[in-house]
């Protein structure tokens, strides 16, 4: 790499803390760095021109999880694991409006709905069924009742009479919330350098040499917080899960507020400046989703035009004016992995979905780890 006296000098030369991934977790992992140590050099390195992964590629959910994905998840997690996680997920949705304040991030709390399709009887039964027991689960944390049985006052088609409302939800805006974060980050004299790929680390008795893709530096300190790409440099159990989105043009007239949700969370829409913004169907090809590259495929965006038409906007007049995909980062577990790889190499990742939700709270506990 051509790099001058300068550029070596104010970017390469003495840093403490350097952080691989500019989304949610590597920005407030280098807030709470700041915080902690006031003097020390942060370099956060990016491989994409902005945050690659799902910190700007995701649908602005300020949720903790649908009625039908907890009970899903208690029947792979204890009551105790299921509960830990969702005040985790709870107390990092107020972290990151705390940290960045709520004009912000345009956090608008307009509740949270889930949705039953007449086909998936099986799960409309069982959720009504385990509403009281989720409640009472949920009440130590939140102290009322987060789920509610209302009827659809939305004229969706092709859903059972009821659905489920969560007042705890809420929507934000994630291009805002991401801008914020970086402007802070950069504002507590925080360095960050985009496409700059790791390919390597070498661990020595004073700290880590990072190796990008033709040039090497030396830091006191390393952290991953790279989500659905960890796997390769931190050899953890994380696999990449993309999320496919579309999004519609302006819809005059557009009385659909909230964020909603379908099949145990794996389909999801939302309003957003008088548009629907919908994703999901990871489900349907669960071996062909597990993948770090971005692109959409027919079967997904058949089926979400499908709902599009049938479910959501039955008989409205839309055009599709935007197509994009996110990576996540899931495993067999839902618990993030927040851990030291060594004696100076730290990663944070496998965010199960919930980046928005647990991913200041992530960063700051990766931070801590020193």
């Amino acid at each position: 790499m051509n790099l001058s006296y300068w550029e070596l000098k104010n970017w390469f030369t003495n840093v403490d803390y350097t952080i691989v991934g500019s989304g949610i977790v590597g920005l407030h992992c280098g807030l709470q760095l700041r915080e902690r140590f006031p003097e020390s050099k942060i370099l956060i390195l990016e491989k994409g021109l902005l945050p690659q992964g799902a910190s700007t590629k995701n649908a602005g959910f300020a949720c903790f999880g649908s009625l039908s994905e907890i009970i899903d998840d208690l029947k792979t997690h204890s009551e105790e694991e299921v509960v830990a996680l969702i005040q985790k997920r709870w107390q990092g949705l107020q972290l990151l409006r705390k940290n960045l304040g709520d004009a912000a991030i345009d956090f608008k709390p307009f509740g949270g709905y889930e949705l039953f399709l007449k086909e998936d009887d099986s799960t409309y039964v069982e959720c009504l069924q385990k509403l009281p027991f989720i409640n009472e689960l949920l009440k130590p944390l939140f102290r009322n009742d987060v789920f509610t049985k209302e009827v659809d006052r939305f004229a969706f088609q092709g859903i059972n009479d009821y659905v489920v409302f969560n007042p705890f939800e809420a929507q934000i805006d994630t291009g805002n919330m991401m801008e914020a974060l970086l402007r802070k980050a950069v504002a507590q004299n925080i360095l960050i350098l985009n496409q700059a790929t790791v390919t390597a680390y070498h661990e020595n008795k004073d700290g880590v040499q990072v190796t990008l893709t033709d040039f090497s530096f030396g830091t006191k300190k390393l952290f991953f917080a790279t989500n659905g790409f960890a796997g390769k440099l931190t050899n953890n159990q994380v696999k990449p899960a993309r999320a496919q989105v579309l999004i519609t043009d302006p819809i005059p007239y557009l009385d659909i507020k909230g964020t909603f949700h379908l099949d145990k969370g794996y389909y999801y829409f939302r309003n957003i400046d008088d548009r629907i913004l919908l994703g999901g169907g990871r489900n349907l090809d669960f071996e062909g989703e597990t993948t770090t590259e971005f692109g959409q495929t027919e079967l997904i965006q058949q089926r979400l035009e499908w709902l599009l038409q049938h479910v959501i906007l039955p008989g409205k007049e839309y055009t599709i004016a935007h197509r994009w995909s996110g990576i996540m980062g899931l495993g067999a577990s839902k618990n993030p992995i927040v851990e030291p790889l060594s004696e100076h190499v730290y990663c944070g990742v496998r965010l199960g979905g919930m980046g928005v939700a647990i991913g200041s709270l992530i960063g700051k506990e990766l931070a801590d780890l020193v």
